[in-house]
Order: C-alpha cells, then sequence, then structure tokens
C-alpha cells in the first residue's frame, strides 16, 4: 500500500528514509519526492528544514559519490559529466574533485592492472583500444600518455 505524502510530517518522514540508504542531492532528493505523489509546496521547506539541520548536504552527497564513483574505476572526466546532471553548480563539483583525495594517476593506473594486467601494448592498435577503455572510464588523455611514459 503506498504511504500518502500529504503532511510536512510524511513528507519529511520519507525524505528521512531516502536519505537513511544513501546520500542525496537536493534536487536528486526533490524528484524522488514529487515522484512518491509529495506536493511542491511541502518539498521545499521541508528540504531546506533538514538542509538546515545538517541531514542533508550537498557537500557529502559530493564526497560520498565521487568516492563511490572513484572506487568503482571511474575517471574525473566520467565523474564531472554524471555529476552534472544532478542539478549540483559546475563551480561546486569542480572544487569537490580537486578536494577529494584521490590521486587520480594511482587509480588509472589500478583500472589499467585490472583490465589489461599491466601489459604495455606493443603496437598502434592495442595502445588505441586500452586508451578508447581508459577515456571511456573517464580518465584523461593526458594521464593515460603518462601512465605508458612511465
Amino acid at each position: 500500500m503506498p504511504v500518502i505524502l500529504d503532511s510536512p510530517a510524511a513528507v519529511r518522514r520519507a525524505a528521512m528514509d531516502l536519505l537513511a540508504r544513501r546520500e542525496h542531492a537536493r534536487a536528486e532528493l526533490s524528484r524522488k519526492l514529487r515522484q512518491r505523489g509529495a506536493p511542491p509546496e511541502l518539498i521545499d521547506p521541508t528540504l531546506e528544514r533538514l538542509a538546515d539541520e545538517g541531514l542533508l548536504s550537498e557537500t557529502r552527497y559530493l564526497e560520498s559519490f565521487i568516492r563511490r564513483k572513484a572506487m568503482a574505476g571511474c575517471g574525473p572526466l566520467r565523474i564531472r559529466e554524471e555529476l552534472s546532471h544532478t542539478g549540483i553548480p559546475r563551480d561546486t563539483i569542480e572544487q569537490a574533485l580537486r578536494d577529494s583525495d584521490f590521486d587520480w594517476s594511482e587509480q588509472l593506473r589500478e583500472v589499467w592492472q585490472r583490465k589489461f594486467a599491466a601489459s604495455r601494448p606493443q603496437d598502434a592498435r592495442e595502445r588505441a583500444r586500452q586508451a578508447r577503455f581508459l577515456a571511456y572510464r573517464g580518465f584523461p588523455a593526458e594521464l593515460i600518455s603518462r601512465l605508458w611514459r612511465s
């Protein structure tokens, strides 16, 4: 039986349930609450209050998202692209990526070793294949080139 989100308490409870599972961006949480049937006039004040209480934090969301994606083998370009669809300002995303404690060169090396068993490309075709894979994962061409030079 679906929960009726017709009061501030019900909207808050639904938002808290979502936040208990993982961090959410404000726009993402708003969208999920609308999909569950919460009226827009109840969503904004509820999210404002959660943010004031420190329960909804874009900073924590960014840290969590970057960590999760980096550990899954994604590079900074792909993470930046995915975050650009969340409604978070681009400068905030850039700052979060700069503040993250990931060594993207090391992340690239780990992804490359897992996928290609650290076998250097022997010809241009293999080099292009490996470069395409790493670029698709979101690593800049400059880092990829540096990987093979080192």
